[in-house]
């Protein structure tokens, strides 16, 4: 029973939004930090049910007593839990650093303005075409997307591609993303702004090398 409800939440995790199905490296940064919290915090759960079940134990002598307040509570209760959430911390520190946009040679450079309640997108590589929400991508590159707002705080999120980013008025954050492979990727605003809210979603085209390169010279639809 146990294993056929693993193995359906397991399938639920895939999907369009899905950020436990990742399409690119950021992503996968990200899947891998959810696992990892996702184990941690399952050990920690379990110390806890250990530590419940300990507690209500008889206890023989003193003696006893004194041995099991030393072994769980201050090393397994203190040390087991400060070690695992070390541990989480500094594995966190070093994802969210992996995560930074770095210089490359290849970077494709984007701009994503949000308004309500659609997201209007600019390409470096073809200057003064705009599409709206829809945005091109070559597959196989990094992409930095410049994310700003003309009126509220919106939130930029492709799950399978990267994390989410704040798009806020008269300041542009930017956001790395990177398709593995050619497709259609599902992006939406993950900040809630107003009754539009679950209606602002775009989508991501990521392109082969010629389909990039035919979009750069000509545009698509």
């Amino acid at each position: 029973m146990i294993a056929g409800t693993t193995l359906s939440l397991l399938i639920g995790c895939s999907g369009d939004l899905s950020v436990v199905d990742p399409a690119g490296p950021a992503a996968r940064v990200i899947a891998t930090l959810w696992w990892v919290m996702f184990i941690g915090a399952g050990l920690i759960l379990a110390l806890v049910v250990a530590l419940v079940i300990g507690a209500f134990r008889v206890r023989r002598t003193e003696g006893d007593a004194a041995r099991d307040e030393k072994v769980w509570i201050i090393g397994l209760g203190l040390c087991f839990s400060i070690a695992v959430l070390t541990a989480l911390l500094a594995y966190g520190l070093v994802a969210g650093e992996r995560l930074m946009p770095r210089v490359a040679a290849d970077v494709v450079r984007v701009q994503a303005e949000a308004r309500q309640w659609a997201w209007r997108f600019s390409y470096d590589d073809r200057p003064g075409y705009i599409t709206e929400n829809l945005l091109h991508i070559p597959a196989g590159r990094p992409i930095d997307v410049a994310i700003t707002s003309r009126d509220v705080v919106h939130s930029f999120w492709v799950p399978r591609l990267a994390g989410k980013l704040d798009a806020i008025p008269g300041h542009v954050n930017v956001l790395r993303i990177e398709a593995d492979a050619p497709g259609t990727y599902r992006g939406l605003t993950a900040e809630y702004n107003g009754e539009g809210y679950r209606r602002h979603v775009f989508s991501v085209k990521a392109h082969d090398p010629a389909g990039w390169a035919a979009f750069v010279a000509e545009g698509t639809p």
